[in-house]
């Protein structure tokens, strides 16, 4: 009998069962002659008991003990998949001597243990700017950049700068109210055209002193550019300035040209001022800098896009598959709005998301068939992503909530 102690634990295998795999570190020491290369294979020798050593964990290496007397390798649900891959490559086993069923599940709990670890290091690559505080050592007015940067960027490290995140927050909300009002007709006279103009003026200012805070106290300028929250607020504050050059362009076009082409270029410049100030919604996407929820709700639709785009195919497969079928047997009734399958799209789109607005609907029995199956299978198909999107967001949320109360 071979004696082996693993980690504390004595094994006694015999010499013609280890001699069975030779291809096995415990086959290659069972087979071995020369002393010198038995002491390679293990990690000691006791002469006085005649037992080889190894420091290994001894709990997984009763796998490899039962794997030599029965020829089978088990692997148990609650041990770590990297742990007992990495155990058994030491000892020289295969996973082929494993069961089938064995390899899926160890399989399983390997990719689920990637993705884990792959969600985790883009998790912390979310809330990177909360640990980069540490990269204005011995740079250009280091100190000063560190200080404008903890302002702008890290809310939690002192009261100015939870005052300056929550201001923020408070002139988004007031810019998108005050773009709501001014669409409405009874301010839009001389006096509230004023007001609308000053506090847009006022949100502008704010928004770009931020940005170019932002701007000093970025560590790298290319970097600054690619982020996404700086382009949106670089967009939160282009629509403002963009509107002064149009209207200032206006009105030197108005002192060189003609009446009737002041008229049309009037139109023409009117038509893309109001474009880009419909630009200024977009500044609701700012909030998301300083929502955790919003954060894990792009978040969840990052990771969750696979499903999200099954969603939508499983959506147009049906709209396609009942707008032809109502049209196939509607389409004879007198008076009907289901003319063709293209007009039978929308009906087929608002029952399958089981919102029925009831302006198109069948007259038939066969065509109200049609209808309940699309509304049936309407219902199955909403329900089958939301628990994992849920899930997951729940998850996402929880763990980003954990990390910013950690810093």
């Amino acid at each position: 009998l071979l004696n082996i102690n693993v980690g504390g634990k004595l094994f006694q295998i015999a010499y013609k069962v280890l001699a069975q795999y030779p291809i096995t570190r415990l086959g290659k020491l069972a087979l071995c002659t020369d002393p010198t290369k038995k002491l390679q294979l293990c990690d000691d020798y006791l002469v006085q008991k005649n037992e080889y050593f190894f420091d290994r964990d001894p709990s997984i290496f009763h796998y490899i003990f039962h794997f030599y007397r029965s020829g089978v390798l088990w692997v148990m649900d609650e041990m770590c998949p990297s742990n007992f891959v990495e155990e058994i490559e030491y000892w020289g086993i295969h996973l082929k001597y494993s069961q089938r069923c064995c390899r899926i599940l160890l399989e399983e709990k390997r990719d689920e243990l990637s993705e884990y670890l792959k969600i985790e290091k883009e998790l912390e690559a979310e809330l990177e700017p909360l640990e980069s505080g540490t990269q204005f050592d011995g740079k250009f007015l280091g100190q000063f950049r560190k200080m404008v940067w903890n302002l702008i960027e890290n809310p939690y490290s002192s009261v100015p700068a939870k005052i300056i995140a929550v201001m923020s927050s408070f002139f988004v909300l007031i810019s998108i109210v005050g773009m709501t009002l001014s669409t409405v007709e009874e301010l839009k006279n001389k006096t509230g055209k004023m007001w609308m103009e000053q506090m847009e003026m006022i949100c502008a200012i704010f928004f770009t002193s931020e940005y170019l805070m932002r701007l000093i106290s970025a560590s790298s300028f290319k970097n600054f550019l690619r982020a996404a929250f700086n382009a949106i607020d670089l967009v939160a504050i282009l629509p403002f300035y963009i509107q002064i050059l149009f209207e200032n362009l206006d009105d030197g076009e108005m002192q060189y040209h003609e009446e009737l082409h002041k008229v049309e270029n009037v139109s023409k410049l009117g038509k893309v001022l109001k474009l880009i100030k419909l630009m200024r919604i977009f500044r609701i996407l700012k909030l998301a800098r300083h929502s955790t929820g919003l954060r894990a709700f792009s978040f969840t639709m990052r990771q969750c896009y696979q499903q999200v785009c099954c969603l939508l195919l499983f959506i147009a497969m049906g709209v396609f598959t009942f707008s032809a079928l109502i049209h196939s047997v509607e389409h004879d009734v007198p008076g009907t709005d289901f003319t063709s399958i293209p007009c039978a799209w929308w009906w087929a789109a608002v029952s399958l998301s089981t919102v029925g607005y009831g302006d198109t609907v069948p007259d038939t029995i066969l065509g109200r068939m049609v209808a309940f199956v699309c509304i049936s299978f309407g219902i199955i198909l909403n329900g089958m992503p939301i628990s994992i999107l849920y899930n997951k967001f729940s998850d996402y949320y929880a763990k980003l909530k954990a990390h910013e109360m950690s810093q």
